[in-house]
């Protein structure tokens, strides 16, 4: 591990005039993913910034009715919340399948949006990897990559993110909010990460010496009609192999409103506007859900072990709109 400093924030003005004079600068929240990744050398941090005091840890209706969620707002704190379960179930309960009781206590929001892949060449210093290593090659591709992209990769990269809480947040128009020596931003959360294209080693749109300071979401009644899975390759906490977060608005067998995000298939959480489009105004139907699935799935490439999570994903959405239908029903 490479020698580094450590300095303990205490108001956001300062943690970030830190981050601003150190390009090698990181922030430590709950440190779940950092500081493992730092033990394997992968990351080499000059400075850590504990932003663990900062008063960035409530969760607030929004004077439209939405919520905004602290940065350094602990996933258990997260998934408990009374107003998070009422409006957003699927957010719970999506934090809830994402890891156990000890690490959703330490970890915290803003973390979980910055965390990275868990692709074992990335892991693997000895290993090339282009998100680790721009222009050392992408081995998953020949080699292991049964739980990689199916969406979104391409020949740099095939490496999916690994977040739950990050789908849920994606189905639902999540902006993050940041701040930096210039100061404050906003990103729709579906443009706060990148495209893979030829550099996977750039993966948020955050500016240079960014510091998340919360997360918004705007009011959606859909949400109230939410549900998270995740299909996972043994019964504890892992991560997924695939996994979705649906809302759905159904009146009188027609869909009047929804909302589908996937997990585990591409670099980022997917948001399945295809899908969307195809199921807006047509009847609520498992027909119509596997229609609507192959329309989103028809821009998979597969790799030859793979291919599988088409079929998963498929059968996933089938099966959760069809008990969010049946819900809205009784």
């Amino acid at each position: 591990m490479r020698e580094f400093g450590y300095q303990r924030a205490s108001d956001v003005t300062g943690a970030v005039a830190l981050l601003g004079e150190d390009p090698d600068a990181r922030v430590l929240g709950g440190g779940t993913n950092l500081v493992d990744l730092m033990k394997t050398g992968v990351e080499r941090p000059g400075l850590l910034v504990d932003v663990r005091e900062l008063p960035l840890d409530r969760i607030e209706t929004t004077d439209d009715g939405g919520l905004r969620i602290g940065a350094t707002v602990t996933n258990s704190d997260l998934a408990a919340d009374p107003e998070v379960r009422r409006r957003y179930p699927a957010l719970a309960e999506a934090v809830l399948a994402g890891a156990s009781g000890q690490l959703r206590n330490m970890a915290t929001v803003g973390g979980n949006l910055l965390q990275r892949t868990r692709c074992g060449y990335f892991a693997d210093v000895s290993k090339p990897c282009n998100k680790r290593a721009p222009g050392t090659g992408c081995p998953a591709i020949e080699g292991e990559h049964h739980n990689h992209a199916i969406l979104g990769a391409t020949e740099h990269c095939v490496a999916v993110h690994p977040s739950d809480m990050g789908v849920a947040l994606a189905a639902f128009d999540a902006v993050v909010s940041y701040e930096t020596a210039q100061g404050v931003g906003e990103l729709p959360l579906t443009d706060f990460y990148l495209s893979v294209g030829s550099t996977p080693h750039l993966e948020t749109a955050l500016p240079s010496g960014a510091l998340i300071t919360g997360i918004t979401l705007p009011p959606a009644p859909v949400a109230a009609h939410s549900r998270y899975r995740k299909v996972r390759e043994r019964a504890s906490y892992a991560f997924a192999i695939g996994s979705i977060a649906a809302a759905l608005d159904v009146q009188d067998g027609v869909v009047r409103e929804v909302r589908l995000a996937f997990g585990a298939v591409a670099s980022r959480p997917w948001r399945a506007r295809e899908a969307e489009r195809v199921l807006t105004g047509g009847p609520a139907t498992a027909e119509a859900f596997a229609a609507a699935a192959d329309a989103e799935l028809a821009a998979a490439k597969t790799l030859p072990d793979n291919g599988y999570k088409v079929t998963l994903m498929r059968n996933l959405v089938v099966a959760l709109l069809t008990e969010l239908t049946e819900e809205a029903a009784r």
